[in-house]
């Protein structure tokens, strides 16, 4: 990033130290370190699907290594569905 302007230099520079703050929150919280909680995380996938019924938009199905994580971290897991629009 090449930033010329003060106040945007300064608004790169926080939220760079903010994502490294929420990567140590999460790493203490978890015990984990950021690779394994960015791995397990990253597997979360959402799908459209579509039929003569309609359309559903899902989640995968949490492992329990992503469920601990979301536990101890405490934050909601995704919800499975996330969309419905039947015909």
């Amino acid at each position: 990033m090449f930033h010329r302007l003060e106040h945007r230099i300064r608004a790169h520079v926080l939220l760079c130290w903010l994502a490294l703050l929420l990567i140590r929150v999460a790493e203490r919280r978890s015990g984990q370190t950021w690779r394994t909680i960015r791995r397990q995380t990253s597997r979360i996938t959402q799908v459209t699907l579509s039929g003569p019924a309609g359309t559903i938009a899902q989640t995968t199905a949490l492992t329990p290594a992503q469920k601990a994580i979301y536990q101890d971290v405490s934050i909601p897991p995704p919800a499975r569905v996330t969309a419905f629009d039947p015909t």
